[in-house]
């Protein structure tokens, strides 16, 4: 049994946003999907409620090439930020980059659960879900 968990998608393009909430609630695993549309709005949500764990997701889909903040940017901040949260929280890099460089930048940095190439299939989004079947 895979309890309902929240999800928070940091995309800034606006049609993959409304294809992969599509296919994450056709999964029936989550209750709560957050979108942010670039990393300094998701890390200003962070930030407020770094305390208030019930409203911090337990996974993020990240992408890396956003306007404002993009998502190296995000995880520069975030990944300080992290130590006030009192919760697990599960990162993915979901990007159309396959550029050898990102997925090398990735691999170095310990908070980074996986990385995919756009989109999120049904298969990817179960599998990630499965690693919290109790």
């Amino acid at each position: 049994m895979i309890d309902k968990k929240s999800i928070c998608l940091i995309d800034d393009d606006e049609v993959y946003q409304f294809l992969c909430k599509k296919t994450i609630e056709k999964s029936h695993h989550v209750k709560n999907i957050m979108i942010f549309s670039n990393g300094k709005e998701a890390i200003d949500f962070f930030s407020e409620n770094t305390a208030n764990t019930i409203n911090l997701p337990d996974v993020i889909f990240l992408d890396l090439d956003m306007p404002l903040m993009d998502g190296w940017q995000f995880l520069e901040e975030y990944i300080p930020l992290k130590l006030d949260i009192k919760k697990q929280i599960i990162i993915y890099i979901v990007t159309s980059s396959s550029h050898p460089s990102d997925l090398s930048r990735a691999k170095e940095i310990s908070d980074i659960t996986g990385y995919l190439i756009k989109p999120i299939t049904t298969e990817n989004f179960n599998s990630i879900m499965s690693m919290f079947q109790s």
